[in-house]
């Protein structure tokens, strides 16, 4: 048997295991299995040692892009070239002029099962269609996705991929999140330094469905992604390692912006995206509050998952957001009710049993004037909750929220 053979053989043999790591006692069984020799190449190479007599399994399918009828034979042939390129990258010895050699740390990130759980309360709607055709597809496709906050964005991509069963990786971006954060750094580790992959070289390795949430809070930071965008190898400069993104491996990002910044202050420090950056995303989406039937579905569930099932509740809630939300695009008042915020009424509502004390707990984020007057709304849509029982402030001179939003419920 040539050198090669043995050597393609036994990555063969490590693509077929389904662990993240293997240890020197796993491949000599392994090798004298198959009668091979257990390979140097493998053992002395730093790019795959995590400590002594444990290794790094680097040639493990992924079992997503191999699996999944919906990427077919192409994506599994992009899968075994994209698992050769690896390899070669991989397998060729680090220039080390002097120095301790470098290791790598398997987080629990990497080890653990990236497939997503199904949440039995989620009802599609939107963009859900064509964001699951775009992930099915397996194909490198980049998608910004913006819309209000709390209208379910990040979820629907989370969903997705635990109804087809792909990995999902999530980074949420912040005014501090830097390249090291992103694409992985240097740390200590038992007095020597060992490096750690960041989630987006962890979803690139895994071919996952990489989402970025709030992706406007971090613009200064993102020039690091560039490469990304585009779906070819990216080098990690602190190792000096180029990465080739494994088949399926794709970048999904939120925002409440398009990138532009937010001009009416209703989402601080988002930043101006660079237009290069932008431009490598091939399409937008925009997502709006879901259907006011959509919504009720959601808020009955959730309704009967607190413990609470009342349908009669969710119909007020619904219609109560939908005026509000209303009255916000005419400019009446400067805050909405968000899908996310009727979620959390119906959860204070499973813990209280009381509606209008879940409501005003729930309101409590929002300022006094906007507060009293989205409670006073809801007591004229539901006859249940006593006017008297909120007490109305005298408003800001030139403000008037409570008149301003019942003309809008007429």
């Amino acid at each position: 048997m040539t050198k090669n053979s043995s050597r393609d053989k036994i990555i063969a043999l490590l693509a077929e295991l389904s662990k993240p790591d293997i240890s020197l006692e796993e491949l000599t069984a392994l090798c004298e299995a198959n009668q091979l020799k257990v390979p140097q190449w493998f053992t002395k190479n730093p790019a795959y040692r995590i400590k002594r007599g444990l290794y790094q399994n680097l040639f493990r399918k992924n079992s997503d892009a191999v699996i999944h009828k919906s990427i077919g034979q192409a994506a599994i042939k992009a899968t075994s070239a994209a698992a050769a390129t690896t390899v070669e990258a991989v397998t060729r010895p680090l220039a080390v002029v002097s120095g301790p050699r470098i290791q790598s740390l398997v987080t629990d990130l990497e080890s653990s099962n990236l497939v997503p759980k199904i949440y039995p309360n989620y009802i599609p709607f939107g963009n859900y269609q064509d964001l699951r055709s775009i992930i099915e597809s397996g194909e490198f496709y980049p998608v910004f996705i913006t819309g209000h906050s709390g209208n379910g964005k990040s979820m629907s991509i989370e969903q997705i991929c635990a109804q087809v069963k792909r990995k999902f990786v999530c980074v949420s971006m912040t005014p501090d999140t830097d390249e090291s954060d992103l694409l992985g750094n240097f740390v200590l580790l038992d007095n020597q330094m060992v490096w750690r992959d960041g989630p987006v070289t962890v979803a690139a390795r895994h071919g996952a469905v990489l989402l970025i949430d709030e992706i406007d809070y971090g613009a200064q930071n993102l020039s690091c992604l560039q490469r990304v965008l585009e779906g070819k190898p990216f080098l990690l400069k602190k190792k000096n390692e180029v990465v080739t993104p494994f088949a399926g491996f794709t970048v999904i990002a939120t925002a409440n912006t398009k990138g532009k910044g937010s001009e009416d202050g209703r989402y601080m420090f988002t930043n101006i995206l660079n237009e290069a950056f932008l431009e490598r995303f091939p399409i937008t989406l925009e997502q709006d509050w879901a259907p006011e039937g959509v919504e009720r579905k959601i808020v009955r569930k959730e309704l009967v998952s607190a413990g609470r099932e009342d349908n009669e509740f969710a119909e007020f809630l619904v219609a109560w957001a939908t005026a509000i939300r209303r009255t916000f695009e005419e400019q009446g008042c400067n805050e909405v009710i968000s899908t996310r915020r009727l979620v959390h009424i119906t959860r204070a509502y499973g813990i209280f049993g009381d509606r209008l004390k879940a409501i005003s707990y729930c309101l409590n984020r929002f300022d006094r004037e906007t507060n009293v007057a989205f409670l006073d709304m809801y007591t004229k849509i539901d006859a249940s909750v006593l006017p008297e029982e909120v007490v109305v402030p005298t408003p800001a001179p030139g403000v008037d929220v409570g008149v301003v939003i019942e003309d809008a419920v007429v």
